[in-house]
């Protein structure tokens, strides 16, 4: 497979203000092995450590901050040179070993040439239970499920995956169904490399679902495991009820639905737990369309999206026999696989905002700052594109540009609005 974040990686080597570097991103979403392969492409030797795993070693930071002496236990444990530049260190669930996130800034400052990765699935928990953290002394890098295009390289079609990344909407027209098909075949796949993987081997629909369930079944494994016991049972309440949040034509996240009566004071604590351990994510509302737009976030209104549209798909119980039916795929849940790509797509490189107008049925899905100017984008699962919101929106804002997304090809409408086919969009 090839991994987009293997360049930022490269770059994060060839850095001349190179700290230690954080990655985080959900459990399965391929932080180790793109880590490893980075290291068995750009260096000689990799000293990699799991402390889950190497349990005896987690005690190592405790006694003290000594980098030599830390670096002795790293040369027994892996049997490779600790050789500056020529070695990557990686120090997997770095969040078990107690003091390891505190000992990256004696690592910054006492030898900086040291190149070392540290990865783990619940690192946003335990930087919000009080560890000692080495602000300004790493570098932090996210990771997140495979995109579209990382999709499409996984399958064999690496120059669709290219002319997408050129934007080459001219060559992209002529493949047009053959790009709807893919894209299909991602909403029910999703970005997991495990079942990227099984479908790039043929594996049967059920398979891939399998796989999915599993990894579902261990985050809900992970509430009993790092959740404090009366947090355990909410975990899971928010959890169980995204497909329902995202299902409705008003996305705004309603704590009614996680149970009847429910309040907000009851379950932002887990909200909060979920969001940090990177398997949801927020899309504030704004109260006023204006830059920027972090200064008018909503506090109250906000979206919830999962972290991978294929698992959206399973907890939905989207069968695989609804990829043949024409566009059905794109209707379910009344869009809501729809902005779950279209979320993925774009919040890598980018903070997503959302506009309603207050009593009123008028929203823009996401509104985000480009070039200091406000982009609108609009979704629609399949080829309708009549959208009285977006129009109110771009006369009462005075927009310069817009986006509505869909299944159509890609053409330039006036010269506010784009109709970007789905496919296209990226960060």
């Amino acid at each position: 497979m090839e991994r987009e974040i293997l360049k930022r990686l490269l770059d994060w080597k060839d850095s001349k203000r190179r700290k230690p570097l954080v990655v985080e991103g959900a459990r399965q979403v391929g932080k180790t092995w793109a880590i490893k392969e980075f290291g068995r492409l750009h260096y000689d030797h990799l000293a990699y450590i799991n402390f889950e795993e190497a349990k005896h070693l987690r005690e190592v930071f405790r006694q003290d901050y000594d980098t030599n002496r830390i670096l002795r236990a790293i040369r027994t444990q892996c049997g490779v040179p600790c050789e500056a530049g020529k070695t990557l260190i990686f120090l997997d669930e770095i969040q078990e070993a107690e003091g390891g996130l505190t000992a990256l800034k004696y690592f910054c400052e006492n030898c900086p040439e040291q190149h070392i990765v540290v990865a783990g699935s619940l690192l946003g928990i335990a930087l919000h239970r009080g560890v000692s953290f080495p602000v300004g002394k790493i570098n932090f890098m996210q990771m997140h499920p495979m995109n579209f295009r990382e999709f499409l390289m996984a399958v064999g079609d690496r120059a669709l995956a290219s002319a997408i990344e050129q934007r080459d909407a001219d060559t992209l027209s002529l493949f047009h169904d053959k790009l709807t098909n893919r894209l299909k075949e991602y909403y029910f796949v999703g970005g997991m490399p495990e079942a990227v993987q099984a479908y790039a081997d043929d594996a049967e629909w059920s398979e891939i679902r399998e796989i999915q369930y599993e990894i579902l079944r261990g985050y809900e494994d992970d509430f009993s495991k790092h959740a404090d016991g009366a947090l355990v049972e909410r975990l899971r309440q928010v959890w169980r009820s995204v497909p329902s949040q995202l299902s409705r034509e008003n996305k705004k996240f309603v704590f009614g639905l996680i149970r009847e009566g429910a309040r907000a004071r009851e379950y932002e604590v887990a909200l909060q737990w979920l969001f940090d351990a990177g398997m949801l994510h927020q899309v504030s509302g704004v109260t006023k369309a204006g830059l920027p737009l972090s200064a008018y976030r909503d506090g109250k209104a906000f979206k919830v999206f999962l972290n991978d549209i294929g698992l959206l798909s399973s907890m939905s119980g989207l069968e695989a026999k609804t990829l043949l039916e024409g566009s059905a795929i794109f209707t379910e849940f009344k869009g809501a696989l729809t902005e779950q790509f279209v979320f993925q797509q774009l919040h890598e490189t980018a903070e997503l905002f959302y506009w309603s107008k207050e009593n009123s049925r008028q929203e823009v899905d996401f509104l985000l700052q480009r070039d200091n100017e406000l982009l609108p984008i609009e979704c629609k699962a399949e080829e309708n594109l009549k959208s009285k919101s977006l129009k109110s929106f771009i006369d009462e804002h005075d927009i310069k540009h817009a986006l509505k997304v869909s299944m159509k090809p890609y053409k330039e409408s006036g010269e506010v609005v784009t109709n970007t086919p789905l496919y296209l969009l990226q960060g």
